[in-house]
């Protein structure tokens, strides 16, 4: 039953359109209670012009059910150097019982301040699900974004996030990941604007004891149509104690 109810819903999610950040990662909906984590996240994708991003966070499992972190963020490009993008507040709230139903269900909530304020501020809200058959792990999450206070109106957008892996061990598992954007939530983009990435990517986690371990994941997602960036590149890398 869990493997029909993840693919049913990871094959909808490769029918959209796709973009996304150089950095951007899948969100778990997990939470660990008291657990800290310095988190360092980077990417870089080439088009026309090669973008890079990378971010350094503070987060706190506050509740059993609520992670909250801090981020400041960076960009840099071929004709800018390394310069300040934006401060980020995440908040991942655990809304079932891990393991408990066929799927476990998460709700992230992103509020970010760019350094240039004529953007206003970004929310980023969503639905995060993730279900296991045996060594293998799916995960598939819908993003919702809008702009407040900007001098731009722009429309809320969907984007989404994909993931899937086989639990090998603990210091190594591999699997795929993809994301993407869909345009406005209400009125997709055409097939011919869209614009796709997916491809390999690993995982691993290394024990240190006293409640304290290094994780890390990374991918190598490529373009699937012609209006994606190429040669894209993403890591993340976290210390929990």
């Amino acid at each position: 039953m869990r493997a029909c109810v993840a693919v049913a819903v990871l094959t909808s999610f490769f029918a959209l359109s796709a973009l996304a950040g150089p950095s951007d990662y899948v969100f778990m909906p997990g939470v660990t209670y008291g657990e800290r984590e310095i988190d360092f996240k980077m990417g870089t994708a080439k088009k026309d012009d090669r973008q890079s991003a990378a971010s350094l966070g503070f987060g706190y499992g506050v509740t059993e059910t609520w992670f909250t972190e801090i981020y400041r963020k960076y960009e840099s490009s071929s004709n800018e150097g390394v310069h300040f993008d934006a401060w980020e507040w995440e908040n991942k709230f655990q809304l079932t019982e891990p393991g408990r139903y066929p799927l476990d269900i998460g709700f992230i909530v992103e509020l970010e301040r760019p350094a240039d304020t004529r953007e206003g501020y970004e929310v980023r809200l969503g639905p995060l699900f993730q279900t296991e058959f045996g060594k293998v792990q799916l995960n598939a999450n819908l993003i919702f974004e809008q702009h407040y206070r900007s001098e731009t109106t722009q429309r809320a957008q969907l984007s989404y996030q994909w993931q899937g892996k086989y639990r090998w061990k603990p210091e190594i598992e591999f699997g795929v990941q993809g994301f993407g954007d869909a345009g406005s939530f209400n009125h997709w983009d055409a097939v011919a604007d869209a614009s796709h990435r997916m491809g390999p990517a690993v995982f691993g986690k290394f024990n240190l004891g006293n409640r304290r371990a290094i994780r890390y994941n990374a991918a190598w997602l490529v373009g699937t149509s012609g209006n994606a960036t190429h040669e894209n590149f993403r890591a993340q890398i976290e210390y929990e104690f």
